[in-house]
């Protein structure tokens, strides 16, 4: 982890999406499970739409389900996002079979260079908290990703019940790894979310910058590609 310049930190804290997994785009395997699954046939560019517009209203949302009922809750209206979007083609579809086909849509699945850096993080003796914006099932999310056994804790925005770039979350995941902010270093993909919040908490961010875009920085901020790369 140290690059030279900083000693080893206690913790480290980890983003999900962009950090830890990936999101094939859901699309596609929507336009084929409501073909497969009830007849329904929609043009690829009408289900990126719809699918678009349901994860931004998800991403602004997803702080509120902490539980299985709000989550339920979250999930029918981001059926409903869909449903509207692809206007009368879903109206035979009950809610319950839009948000499978939406479940089934959503294939996660972790970056190459993470089950290796976890263990080598994890041998050095650094606790390792995930800490992001994300619902309940964050958790089932990184059980059936095989990546649960290797984390010491996670902490969602719905736990919290606020979303980086509050504090909040960041204080959660300290006390979840019992340690103080200057022992602790938390890798994202978000300037925003990840790099200012941190920051906020008191705590050395590092950005993941998987796509090798140029990118604006304030202060001194250490960059990598890969989290081989700490």
């Amino acid at each position: 982890m140290s690059d030279g310049t900083s000693s080893q930190p206690a913790a480290v804290f980890l983003d999900a999406l962009g950090t830890l997994v990936s999101l094939a785009p859901p699309w596609s395997p929507l336009v084929t499970l409501l073909r497969e699954r009830h007849g329904v046939v929609v043009a690829p560019d009408d289900a990126r739409r719809a699918m678009l517009a349901e994860m931004d209203y998800y991403r602004r949302n997803c702080v509120r389900a902490a539980d299985v009922t709000s989550l339920a809750a979250l999930r029918v209206q981001c059926a409903m996002i869909v449903r509207e979007r692809l206007e009368p083609l879903l109206d035979a579809l009950s809610d319950a079979e839009i948000v499978a086909a939406l479940l089934g849509a959503l294939r996660f699945t972790p970056y190459d260079d993470v089950p290796s850096a976890l263990a080598r993080w994890r041998e050095a003796g650094c606790a390792l908290i995930v800490a992001s914006n994300w619902d309940i099932s964050l958790h089932d999310v990184l059980e059936s990703t095989g990546l649960r056994p290797l984390l010491d804790g996670v902490v969602c925005s719905a736990q919290v019940g606020a979303s980086k770039p509050s504090p909040a979350i960041f204080a959660a995941a300290l006390a979840l790894a019992g340690v103080s902010a200057d022992r602790a270093v938390h890798i994202g993909d978000s300037l925003e979310e990840d790099v200012a919040g941190a920051r906020a908490a008191g705590i050395e961010p590092i950005l993941l910058n998987r796509g090798g875009e140029a990118i604006e920085t304030e202060g001194d901020l250490r960059v990598i590609a890969t989290l081989s790369e700490c």
